[in-house]
């Protein structure tokens, strides 16, 4: 059993990641916004990221970020509570494990180019995707704290269906065997606890598509 914080707890991915961890039987404490629990959690405390202390996040195997945020006005929050985060967790043995995104996976082996600079990409999008990319290039300057980034497929779909099968890859955009990226948020949960209990991709960013 792992002990484990979810931080922005009143989004749709950390819901599903906090019922995923509680079906196994994991101990879990949710920290939002909202005044009142609308988690699975039994322990919920009212809190703002940028509010929450060493001692908050203190005694935990892992802590969750995830943080979203679309308004353009927020989009710096996505560097701002990451960094917050990871000066809480600096020097300890507490896993910060980062619900990402897709848009800073590479194209290509060289890594040079990103999805958020193909042709396709949505331009509704874009904003999101390069504040998001901003932050886990700030990240990977950490060396001070046990990150791991979880970035899903390019198509994340908030009401797809658990599967309970998907593929662990790295930097680059992967496609499953039916030339698909896509993955649930329910699949993507699995994965994320599935890091969280078994493994060990220590600052590294990964990712994940439907198997």
């Amino acid at each position: 059993m792992k002990k484990i914080a979810v931080v922005a707890a009143n989004g749709r991915v950390a819901k599903k990641v906090i019922g995923e961890a509680l079906d196994r039987g994991n101990e879990v404490v949710a920290f939002g916004r909202h005044a009142e629990n609308d988690t699975a959690a039994k322990t919920y405390i009212r809190k703002d990221i940028l509010d929450l202390t060493r001692e908050d996040l203190s005694g935990f195997d892992a802590v969750v970020d995830a943080f979203g945020a679309w308004a353009p006005e927020a989009l710096p929050g996505h560097s701002t509570t990451l960094k917050h985060l990871c000066d809480v967790l600096s020097g300890t043995d507490v896993r910060l494990v980062i619900v990402g995104g897709a848009g800073s996976l590479y194209l290509d082996k060289e890594h040079k180019t990103q999805l958020v600079e193909s042709p396709d990409f949505p331009e509704a999008f874009k904003p999101l995707a390069t504040a998001m990319g901003k932050a886990l290039a700030e990240l990977r300057q950490r060396k001070d704290v046990k990150w791991t980034y979880i970035s899903p497929a390019a198509d994340f779909q908030a009401d797809g269906d658990r599967t309970g099968k998907y593929i662990l890859a790295g930097e680059e955009l992967t496609v499953n065997p039916k030339g698909e990226s896509i993955i649930s948020y329910a699949d993507y949960a699995i994965a994320l606890v599935d890091e969280i209990e078994k493994g060990n991709h220590i600052q590294q960013r990964i990712s994940v598509v439907r198997g």
